[in-house]
């Protein structure tokens, strides 16, 4: 399982885990690096890339002794998914992405001119939903309440905000974190010139599903339909009310159901 941009293992629901476990298999989640027990990288001086913690998840499995694994991504996790099913075929039995977008999309100008008020180009992705922009324009103090707030956002508007699961995660993560502040590095990573990233998706011959919910308001469904389209084979599960984050009841389980093994 891999974490999405700034978070820790623990941001995959225990009881994800627990459904997958009831499926056969074993399930490692782990700390990217700048977040939570893992190294804590001085960006500036050893500056990092999406293919840099790419090649941390094939560590882990080498330090488990693992040839392959089946692979899930959420949202950045996602990126470095495909990353893994574009460079390192040998080692995906399988891919999940979910609430992610192309590896190769860059999503800072799209926010930029969302934020501006500025018209879309037609070749962009779908931008943001205006409630998580406007939680970014409004530049809460980092704190387990703003988080909170956030995570609010990240559900979406229709299904019921878990809110007590989501702060116990919350607060944990930030018992654990050797620099909170560190997991912004991840911000600066996933976009840095990287050509590797630019490799076509159509490469991938890892079995493929895409589960997106159709309320995300950071990559909307057209991000992850158009995933779908560019990878041979790939299903697309399209999970209703389903914001960016599996932060409602019974939702952890239906998304397990999905992941492909």
């Amino acid at each position: 399982m891999i974490a999405g941009s700034a978070a820790q293992g623990v941001s995959c629901p225990d009881a994800l885990v627990g459904r997958l476990v009831e499926r056969g298999v074993q399930v490692i989640r782990f700390d990217h690096r700048d977040t939570g027990r893992s190294s804590v990288v001085d960006f500036d001086a050893h500056p990092y890339t999406i293919g840099d913690m790419a090649r941390d998840c094939l560590a882990v499995l080498d330090d488990y002794g693992l040839g392959s694994a089946h692979v899930a991504g959420t949202s950045m996790g996602g990126m470095i998914a495909q990353w893994l099913g574009v460079h390192a075929p040998d080692r995906v039995r399988s891919l999940t992405v979910m609430s992610s977008s192309p590896m190769g999309h860059d999503p800072s100008l799209v926010w930029a001119r969302a934020r501006a008020g500025e018209p879309a180009d037609p070749d962009d992705l779908p931008p943001p939903s205006p409630a998580f922009l406007a939680h970014l324009a409004a530049g809460l103090p980092p704190d387990v309440e703003s988080d909170v707030a956030l995570f609010r956002v990240f559900n979406g508007p229709v299904r019921p905000f878990d809110e007590p699961a989501a702060r116990a995660m919350l607060e944990l993560a930030l018992s654990r974190a050797t620099d909170p502040a560190a997991a912004a590095n991840h911000h600066r990573a996933a976009w840095m010139d990287a050509p590797d990233l630019l490799a076509p998706l159509s490469s991938i011959t890892a079995p493929t599903s895409v589960v997106h919910g159709d309320q995300d308001p950071v990559y909307p469904l057209g991000h992850g339909e158009a995933l779908a389209a560019a990878i041979p084979g790939a299903v697309l599960h399209v999970v209703p009310g389903m914001g960016h984050v599996m932060t409602s009841p019974g939702l952890p389980e239906e998304v397990a159901d999905l992941i492909r093994l």
